[in-house]
């Protein structure tokens, strides 16, 4: 089975090409370089070009500002810890990844049916969504 993760996760360009692939506007596109360069200039934050930003997300560049991290952190709504701690990067990319899968309509719908429902119900549900993912060969949910 082939990996289309970064072969290096802990890089600063795995990082903020994981950012550009899963944090999403509501059209679920991924934002642009220029949308994300002009985006952090008109709120205030530092000069950063389209440019720059495809060249972080390349791996081209690797040595930005704190400036510029702190930009780009705000833009995509994490903790500029997110760049530096193994523990915040875990923590935030398995809330990314939550998000990511409730903007599927079906698994939000089954999510928001299974709201109030006992402990017990919901054990059920969990055994059987497990039994599912088994049976079509998915991976463990992280």
């Amino acid at each position: 089975m082939a990996d289309t993760s970064s072969a290096n996760e802990d890089t600063l360009a795995a990082k903020v090409d994981h950012l550009f692939r899963t944090v999403r506007p509501r059209s679920g596109k991924e934002y642009s370089f220029e949308e994300v360069a002009e985006t952090i200039r008109a709120g205030g934050g530092p000069t950063i070009s389209a440019t720059y930003l495809w060249q972080l997300r390349k791996g081209l560049r690797d040595n930005p500002t704190r400036r510029h991290l702190e930009a780009l952190a705000g833009f995509f709504g994490v903790p500029p810890s997110y760049f530096f701690d193994a523990s915040t990067t875990s923590q935030v990319d398995a809330e990314l990844a939550l998000l990511a899968a409730l903007r599927d309509s079906n698994v939000r719908q089954i999510a928001l049916r299974a709201s109030g429902l006992s402990s017990k119900s919901l054990g059920a549900i969990t055994e059987m969504v497990e039994r599912a993912r088994e049976i079509e060969g998915l991976p463990d949910a992280p």
